[in-house]
């Protein structure tokens, strides 16, 4: 047999690598990496805040909203039960960046902070200093985090950095970013009703209104082709090998559509009819039909963003610049247009506010692939240690994501938890939780005076009812009770250290 040239060779691993089953990918960049002389693969988080997997036409949603994602997924491993930790900002990112369920990482509240002494357990110091590290959030509250892991980043992008005003001034203080993003743009620059600081919050909304852009949608002082092309250019500028974490704001609310998309789902289509919940605030209680007019606009927005998502990655995959590049797309939690409730600041944990979209590409991948067993936030961290050659720390609640080496458990629980009028520091009193094991998914209601029992219980068939219409808590005592000591059992556990 003749010898294989170097050039031949290459060719041959590449094939060979093109055609291999699934479980092999991360095995499969590493090669390509090394037969070519690349260093390490970079990885990069990218996060659209308030994504909802159950308004995304990847996952089967009736409206065309991602049709450039699912284009793109062409090429990638896609999850269809991936759940965040939580439903809001605070413990859903705290719960991605940590590996740890919010009942032990304790970040529960609105702007609130991972526990001191857990801190230190990160994203960014588990991969470790071989990698160029890099953090950027146009949502406030991550930021907070970032300071906590200061020592463990070598770059912090200022969250206005895509912006068209600077309306944040804690960003000045490099130094003590949690101080200074709390002390003075959660506090006197709040813009709130009333503003926290009546002079300050007054001053801050009229440079608001005075720098709004013209003939542009605008969200918080921004346009979304100038994030994506900033993104872009970040990207692009990142070391090598590189671990960047990238938290956009859309499609978080307000949803403000270009006029491109203004308008492209008024067809007249209705979901479900769903009863309202007890525990919907009766203050911001909600029609059906406005919640359903208010699901439109934001679908028309999902669609913007799904546009320039795609832009922007035909534009780096043109230059070959995700070549040696793991992407994972997410969320830190959904939105709500059911129940007489809008949003996420809510107790509730249905699937609309929980259950987030993950899609991974990684370097070579040429097939999509569908993983359907329920997956977890706090899998990120210890997959991405082990992408980048690292080891999974033992603190580390999550697992390595299948197929990019963890094993394809249908039997796995994964948690969900809401706690965030609870005090941080003491035992749960008042919390919604909910576990997610199998076919089925429970909800424990604890603490709410509106049922009168400290645990009112909810449990769905996902399969047969992915839209949680029929609570089967009392046809299925067995299985409902199994998952409830399970839940109680690890709630018990993390609320032990606070026992007096």
């Amino acid at each position: 047999m003749d010898r294989l040239s170097r050039r031949d060779f290459l060719k041959l691993t590449t094939a060979v690598a093109g055609g291999m089953a699934a479980s092999g990918l991360a095995s499969r960049a590493n090669q390509q990496a090394n037969a070519q002389g690349r260093s390490k693969p970079s990885v990069l988080i990218l996060v659209l805040d308030a994504m909802s997997a159950s308004n995304l036409s990847l996952y089967g949603y009736a409206r065309p909203t991602t049709p450039n994602l699912q284009r793109l997924a062409a090429r990638a491993t896609v999850y269809h039960q991936h759940y965040a930790a939580g439903n809001f900002t605070t413990p859903g990112t705290a719960s991605l960046l940590t590996g740890l369920y919010p009942w032990t990482h304790r970040a529960i509240n609105q702007a609130g902070l991972i526990a001191r002494p857990l801190a230190e357990r990160n994203i960014f110091g588990a991969v470790g200093r071989s990698y160029h590290r890099l953090a950027f959030s146009q949502n406030p509250w991550p930021n907070y985090f970032f300071g906590q892991f200061r020592s463990d980043l070598e770059r912090v992008v200022k969250p206005t950095a895509f912006g068209l005003m600077r309306l944040v001034t804690g960003e000045h203080f490099d130094n003590d970013l949690t101080g200074a993003y709390r002390a003075l743009d959660d506090f006197l620059l709040e813009d709130g009703v009333p503003p926290a600081a009546l002079l300050m919050g007054l001053a801050e909304r009229l440079h608001g209104l005075a720098t709004k852009p013209p003939d542009e949608e605008h969200l918080a002082g921004i346009t979304m082709r100038r994030v994506f092309d900033g993104v872009g250019a970040l990207i692009e500028s990142m070391a090598s090998p590189g671990l960047a974490y990238l938290h956009l704001f859309p499609p978080h609310a307000p949803y403000r559509p270009s006029r491109e998309f203004e308008g492209a789902f008024a067809d007249g289509w209705t979901p479900p009819r769903k009863r309202s919940h007890k525990l919907v605030d009766a203050r911001t209680h909600r029609s059906a039909e406005t919640l359903n007019e208010m699901r439109q606009t934001y679908d028309e927005y999902i669609a913007h963003v799904d546009a320039e998502l795609g832009r922007l990655f035909d534009d780096l995959s043109a230059r070959g610049v995700l070549d040696n590049t793991y992407v994972l797309l997410t969320s830190d939690h959904g939105e709500m247009f059911e129940r007489g409730e809008q949003g996420h600041l809510t107790p509730l944990l249905y699937d609309p506010v929980v259950r987030v979209p993950l899609v991974i590409w990684a370097p070579g991948q040429t097939a999509r692939q569908d993983v359907r067993v329920p997956t977890s936030a706090v899998d990120l961290l210890p997959t991405v240690v082990h992408l980048t050659g690292g080891e999974v720390p033992q603190w580390c609640e999550g697992q390595v994501l299948p197929p990019l080496g963890g094993a394809d458990d249908p039997e796995r629980s994964v948690f969900v938890v809401e706690a965030q009028t609870d005090a941080a520091f003491k035992p749960l009193r008042r919390a919604s939780l909910a576990i997610r094991k199998g076919r089925y998914k429970l909800i424990d209601y604890m603490g709410y005076p509106q049922f009168r029992v400290q645990h009112r219980y909810e449990m769905y068939d996902m399969q047969g009812d992915p839209q949680e219409l029929n609570n089967i808590y009392s046809g299925t005592l067995a299985a409902a009770w199994t998952m409830r000591e399970e839940l109680l059992g690890r709630l018990a556990a993390a609320d032990s250290i606070y026992a007096a």
